[in-house]
C-alpha cells in the first residue's frame, strides 16, 4: 500500500512543456470551434471549411427549425384588411372589363412562362428545400401552392460568408411573386407541413437563374 513508486523530478512536465501543451489545446478548441461547431449548429462558416464538409448546411437547416419553432410559440399578428375602393360598374364598365382582360392575359402569359416545375407530397412533418443558383441582382418568378393544406415556409438566401431573410410564413395556402437576388449564391424556400395530413407541394419557377436543386 505504502509501497508505489513516486515520480521524480526529472520525470515531471516541465513549466514550458504545460504551457505548451495548454496553448496546443486551446488552438485545436479554436480550430474546432471555426471549422465544426460554428458551421454545424450556428450555420456559420468564417473559414469556408464547414461549407466544403457539408456542415453549414446542416446549421442553416437547424436555424430555420429553430425559427419555425419560435414562429409557432409566438406567432405574427394578423394583418389589418386593407381598405379598398369599389369600382362602380355602372358608371365605368368599360374600364372594369379592360381591367379584367389585362390580368387574365399576364396570368395566362405567366403560366406560358415556367421554366420548371417541382412537385413533392410532404408527410405530416416533412420539410424539403429548394435552392435557386442566381446571380446577384437576378430576379427569379414564383408561384408555389400547398394543394391539400397550407404550409410554414422560409425564403432566404445563402452564400460564402453571406445569408439574407427575405420572407417567413406560417400556416399560408399559396404564395407568389419574384425573388430578387440579394447576393450571388443560392436562393430559395424552406418548406414544412405541420398539419396531420399529407400535403402536396406545386412549385412553379420562371426568370432568371441558371439552375434550381433540391437542397433537402
Amino acid at each position: 500500500m505504502y509501497n508505489s513508486n513516486q515520480p521524480s523530478r526529472a520525470e515531471l512536465p516541465s513549466t514550458g512543456q504545460l504551457i505548451r501543451s495548454t496553448l496546443l489545446a486551446l488552438i485545436a478548441a479554436v480550430v474546432i470551434l471555426l471549422t465544426v461547431v460554428l458551421p454545424a449548429e450556428y450555420a456559420l462558416d468564417p473559414t469556408g471549411v464547414g461549407r466544403w464538409l457539408g456542415l453549414t448546411e446542416m446549421g442553416e437547416i437547424k436555424q430555420q427549425l429553430a425559427e419555425e419553432a419560435a414562429m409557432e410559440e409566438n406567432p405574427p399578428e394578423p394583418a389589418e384588411p386593407v381598405a379598398t375602393t369599389k369600382v362602380d360598374e355602372a358608371v365605368a364598365p368599360e374600364a372594369v372589363n379592360a381591367v379584367d382582360a389585362s390580368e387574365t392575359e399576364a396570368e395566362t402569359e405567366a403560366e406560358k412562362t415556367w421554366r420548371d416545375e417541382v412537385r413533392v407530397t410532404l408527410t405530416p412533418g416533412q420539410g424539403t428545400e429548394f435552392k435557386l443558383v442566381m446571380n446577384e441582382g437576378d430576379v427569379a418568378r414564383f408561384s408555389w401552392e400547398g394543394i391539400e393544406g397550407p404550409l410554414n415556409y422560409d425564403t432566404h438566401g445563402n452564400a460564402k460568408g453571406q445569408s439574407v431573410s427575405y420572407e417567413k410564413g406560417r400556416g399560408v395556402r399559396s404564395d407568389e411573386g419574384e425573388l430578387t437576388a440579394a447576393f450571388t449564391g443560392k436562393h430559395g424556400w424552406f418548406f414544412r407541413n405541420r398539419t396531420s395530413e399529407e400535403v402536396t407541394l406545386v412549385l412553379q419557377l420562371g426568370g432568371d437563374y441558371r439552375e434550381v436543386k433540391r437542397v433537402l
